[in-house]
């Protein structure tokens, strides 16, 4: 039940949902996610790193960068809230407009990160 509270926690901030909804597009780099968000580097690294505590998404070092995923849960609570992230949280005007930022972003810069 500890971690219960946490896990609510992650998912009671505007930004840790829109980051959540970024990852519905796959795995991101934080560069990816700051361009998008348009929030400082060391912001965004901040609410991954409690995203990350919470269980709700993976991290992955590749050279000096830090990609993301969403984690695919542990526990049943955990499962249930991360499938109503997949299968509910993108239809949210906000994270659509995110998930179109992004594609655009793509589209300029190419995909992924410089490592």
């Amino acid at each position: 039940m500890q971690d219960v509270p946490q896990l609510f926690k992650a998912l009671s901030d505007e930004t840790r949902l829109r980051i959540l909804g970024l990852l519905l597009e796959g795995e991101l780099c934080v560069c990816d996610l700051v361009a998008v968000l348009k929030t400082p580097q060391s912001t965004v690294s901040r609410h991954l790193a409690y995203l990350r505590t919470a269980g709700l998404v993976n991290g992955r070092r590749q050279g000096i960068w830090m990609h993301y995923s969403l984690a695919a849960g542990k526990k049943d609570l955990h499962k249930h809230l991360v499938d109503l992230i997949r299968g509910d949280l993108g239809s949210l005007p906000q994270v659509r407009r995110d998930r179109l930022t992004l594609r655009r972003y793509f589209s300029r810069k190419g995909a992924g990160c410089n490592g």
